[in-house]
């Protein structure tokens, strides 16, 4: 459930109120991380706390307190908020999970436009706003932590945003867009979507309600409207976590049905 109240509270302590006259020299260092840890905890003595030797960007206590358990048995509820290459959360989530809820938090650009930035003259150049994210997009990042997917501490959070992105035109190609061209920041407008796995049953929504009984993964990348090149990864999360499982083929493609629970 979205909360928009928590949102505009956490872009104002972030951004500030005066939006129109931000200037980009005052954008601070990944902005889009600052203010989705300041949605999920406005109060700051929940932020970056040490726990098993690193730091855990958002940590809510034991409703009795640190030396208690929580009704599930855990020792409290961290919050990771990763905006890209969850392979690095491996390392908080072999030493999180065995005794503590995690919640990974991925932003994920709804609709996006670039503001392209000259290094050499401070010129500014606007480019168009466009539809950018969709429901799969973040299995890129949940396969880098697939071992991970199943134990029942862990929950993730598709958090879908407009934002605004700033860019450095330094690529190599002819209009310096592409090949090399740096990003300096983004800046989160609103709210869109947020999609939440809170156990393995909930990769069912992957799942478009129209497929046939049995199916391959083109028939998902045509019910899903995605690239092939990312129903690959969908179906090997979606069959690892036990949702679908192979039953022969279909030509020369793998035939799939959804288990049984």
């Amino acid at each position: 459930m979205l909360h928009t109240e928590n949102w505009e509270n956490a872009k104002i302590k972030i951004i500030g109120k005066d939006r129109e006259r931000f200037q980009i020299g005052t954008l601070s260092e990944k902005t889009i991380h600052a203010v989705v840890k300041n949605y999920y905890a406005p109060n700051e003595d929940n932020q970056e706390i040490p726990i098993n030797g690193k730091y855990a960007d958002i940590f809510f206590p034991p409703a009795g307190g640190v030396d208690t358990l929580d009704e599930d048995g855990t020792k409290g509820h961290i919050i990771e908020i990763q905006t890209r290459s969850f392979d690095k959360l491996r390392d908080k989530l072999s030493s999180f999970l065995p005794e503590y809820k995690v919640t990974l938090v991925l932003p994920i650009p709804d609709h996006k436009q670039i503001i392209w930035i000259d290094p050499e003259t401070g010129e500014i150049s606007k480019g168009p706003n466009r539809k950018y994210g969709n429901d799969y997009m973040g299995f890129k990042e949940l396969y880098r932590i697939k071992s991970f997917l199943t134990h029942p501490n862990l929950q993730i959070r598709f958090l879908f945003m407009d934002m605004i992105e700033y860019k450095y035109l330094t690529g190599s190609s002819k209009d310096r867009k592409k090949h090399g061209a740096c990003r300096y920041d983004r800046i989160p407008l609103n709210l869109t979507k947020e999609i939440c796995i809170d156990r393995v049953e909930d990769y069912m929504q992957f799942l478009p309600i129209d497929l046939p009984d049995n199916f391959t993964s083109s028939d998902i990348a045509k019910a899903a409207r995605i690239p092939k090149r990312l129903v690959s990864v969908v179906v090997g999360i979606i069959r690892d976590v036990g949702i679908i499982e192979q039953i022969g083929k279909r030509g020369r493609s793998y035939l799939y049905k959804i288990s049984e629970f």
